[in-house]
C-alpha cells in the first residue's frame, strides 16, 4: 500500500482511478460498493472519499457525490497501486513483426512504431529519431526532383537510410547533382556528417576543389539540411485525433492544441531525450510533471531506446490524456523501446 493509506483507502482509490481510465465518468459511493473488494457500506465509503478529497488525491468535478483522481491521485496509483503483466508472446511478435525494418528507411521504421504506438495505446505515439550528424556515413547521393529541388538519400556505416528533400538552384543540371555525390562519397571514409561538413568547408575556403559553384551549392544544400546547429533529431508523432476525441471541454481542447504547438519545437526534442536518458526503462509523467507541458490532464510514458552498447539512440512513447490505461501501455512502451533500440544498434 501507498505510505498513508490505509487497506480501505487504498482500494477505494484504486477502483475510482480504475473506473476512471475506463469510463472518465466520476464514481459514486453506490457504486463503490457494489464493486470494491472489501464489503463496506456506502456511509463509510463516503468518509474515506472526504479523507481522501482532502488529502488532495480526489476531487469532485461538480455538485454530484461522484469524485474523480486528481493529478496526484493518479500519481500514488500507479507508483503503489498499478498491477501490470508481462506482454504475451503474440503481442511481442507482433510489435518485432511490424517494426521490421527490411527494405524499409529509418524514418519509414520510426513512423511505423509510432502508428503503432497509437494504435496499441489509442493515444499519441511518439518516436525521437537519433541525430544523424552522430553516425558515420558509407554513401550519400544526391537525386533530382525537378522543380528546384533534390532528395539527398544518406547510408550510415550500420545501414540505416535517411531521406530529405532540399531545395536547389532551378535548372541544376544532372551532372552536377552526380558530381556532388562523387565528390562527397570520396571524402566519407566513414567519416560522420560534421567532420565532412567540416572538411568540405576547408576545401571549398581553400579553392581546393574541383567542384563549380553549382555543385558547390548543392553540397552545401545537403550537409545544411542535416547539421543545423542544436538539431536534436526527427519527432514522429501520430494519432493526434485520439488525444481530441477524448476531449470534453473547451479548456482541455486548448491544452491539446498547445501541446501540440510544444511538439513542433525544437526545444521539446531535446527534453525528451533529456527524460529518457535519466531513466533505464520506462517513466511515467502524470499532467505536469515532465515540465514539458505545464498543464494537468495529460500524461506521458516515454522509454530511451538503446543500442547493444547502451547508448540511448532515441526516445518513444505515448501522450494521452490521464485516463489512459497505464497497465496496458507501459509494457508495450517498454517492450517497443527494446526492439527500436536493437533495430537502431
Amino acid at each position: 500500500m501507498p505510505p498513508g493509506l490505509d487497506a480501505r483507502s487504498s482500494a477505494v482509490l484504486r477502483e475510482i482511478v480504475e473506473q476512471y481510465v475506463a469510463t472518465g465518468e466520476p464514481v459514486g459511493s453506490r457504486t463503490l460498493s457494489r464493486r470494491l473488494p472489501i464489503a463496506l457500506s456506502p456511509a463509510t465509503i463516503r468518509n474515506v472519499m472526504a479523507d481522501l478529497t482532502d488529502a488532495g488525491l480526489l476531487f469532485a468535478p461538480h455538485t454530484s457525490a461522484g469524485r474523480l483522481p486528481t493529478d496526484q491521485g493518479v500519481r500514488l496509483f500507479v507508483d503503489g497501486l498499478l498491477q501490470f503483466g508481462e506482454l504475451s508472446d503474440e503481442d511481442r511478435d507482433a510489435i518485432s513483426t511490424s517494426l521490421q525494418s527490411s527494405g524499409r528507411s529509418l524514418e519509414d521504421t520510426l513512423a511505423e512504431a509510432s502508428t503503432m504506438l497509437s494504435g496499441l495505446s489509442s493515444a499519441a505515439g511518439v518516436v525521437l529519431a537519433p541525430k544523424t550528424e552522430g553516425y558515420n556515413l558509407k554513401h550519400i547521393e544526391f537525386v533530382p526532383l525537378g522543380h528546384g529541388r533534390a532528395l539527398v538519400i544518406l547510408v550510415s556505416a550500420e545501414g540505416q537510410v535517411e531521406n530529405r528533400v532540399i531545395d536547389i538552384p532551378p535548372g541544376l543540371p544532372p551532372s552536377a547533382l552526380q558530381q556532388a555525390s562523387n565528390y562527397l562519397n570520396a571524402r566519407l571514409s566513414g567519416r560522420p556528417l560534421l567532420e565532412l561538413r567540416r572538411i568540405v568547408a576547408e576545401e571549398m575556403a581553400a579553392n581546393r576543389t574541383e567542384l563549380d559553384d553549382l555543385s558547390s551549392k548543392v553540397v552545401e544544400a545537403g550537409l545544411a539540411t542535416w547539421t543545423g546547429p542544436g538539431r536534436g533529431g526527427s519527432l514522429i508523432v501520430r494519432g493526434q485525433g485520439r488525444l481530441l476525441s477524448d476531449v470534453t471541454q473547451i479548456d482541455r481542447l486548448a491544452t491539446i492544441r498547445q501541446l501540440f504547438d510544444r511538439l513542433e519545437t525544437q526545444e521539446t526534442m531535446v527534453q525528451l531525450l533529456e527524460l529518457a536518458e535519466n531513466s533505464d526503462g520506462v517513466r511515467i509523467f502524470i499532467g505536469a510533471e515532465s515540465g514539458l507541458f505545464g498543464a494537468a490532464g495529460v500524461s506521458m510514458v516515454v522509454a530511451p531506446a538503446r543500442n547493444e552498447a547502451n547508448r540511448i539512440v532515441g526516445a518513444l512513447g505515448v501522450i494521452g490524456p490521464t485516463r489512459i490505461n497505464y497497465g496496458r501501455i507501459i509494457p508495450v512502451v517498454d517492450y517497443t523501446a527494446r526492439v527500436i533500440g536493437r533495430l537502431l544498434g
